[in-house]
């Protein structure tokens, strides 16, 4: 699905457990996180992860960089259970009811990392890129946003391909994706002030893009 109307099955009893369930069969979905790995900064303290949902790519970020402190945000209850079953008795994440299609809180505070895997495509458009701006308004100077996300196709063909590669046909197509061509959010970034942007890895509908906040340049 691409812009349209707000539907988000996320909030029936068990879709979010069903992705779950075939979250680790996604074809190529590993490859991408093991790009996001590589593009980890050397120094991280604070990382902010946008859709966490059972936390998993947190716990991924801060096993690669133990010395860091988390943030997760979801609005699902169930998956916010889930992740604080898997951190239990680790401090230094903290994990946030909160809804993608409001405002990130200014009590957040700053981070040099915020990461977000196949979570804002729920989101409509004008909102994704609202998201963008809160994100960059958030990064410290030099920060890095690593974005693994779903994206539309070019054209309506390849995402029936897409879909079959999933072992999907359009009639089980997901209507909470609200999917937005990589070339579309890439612009977005660059006019929010992300330098540089990129798309460095991608396969059909899944893709990932970065952007750093500049550093502050002295006088």
């Amino acid at each position: 699905m691409t812009e349209g109307e707000n539907v988000n099955r996320w909030t029936e009893a068990g879709w979010g457990e069903r992705y779950l369930a075939e979250r680790d069969a996604i074809p190529h979905r590993k490859e991408g996180l093991a790009v996001l790995v590589e593009l980890l900064p050397a120094d991280v303290h604070r990382v902010l992860d946008l859709g966490t949902g059972d936390g998993s790519t947190l716990a991924l970020v801060l096993s690669l960089r133990p010395e860091a402190r988390g943030v997760g945000l979801d609005f699902s209850a169930d998956m916010l259970a889930r992740a604080r079953t898997n951190f239990a008795g680790d401090d230094r994440v903290e994990l946030i009811q909160h809804d993608l299609d409001d405002e990130l809180p200014a009590a957040l505070g700053s981070f040099d990392l915020v990461v977000s895997s196949f979570a804002i495509h729920h989101c409509v458009d004008d909102r994704k890129r609202a998201v963008y701006a809160e994100v960059f308004e958030r990064l410290d100077p030099g920060g890095v946003f690593l974005h693994l996300e779903h994206v539309a196709s070019a054209t309506p063909e390849l995402h029936d391909g897409f879909l079959a590669a999933l072992g999907r046909s359009p009639e089980d197509d997901d209507p909470s994706n609200k999917l937005a061509p990589v070339e579309t959010q890439l612009a977005w970034m660059r006019e929010i002030g992300f330098a540089p942007v990129d798309c460095l890895w991608k396969w059909r509908e899944l893709a990932l893009m970065v952007g750093s906040k500049p550093p502050v340049t002295a006088a």
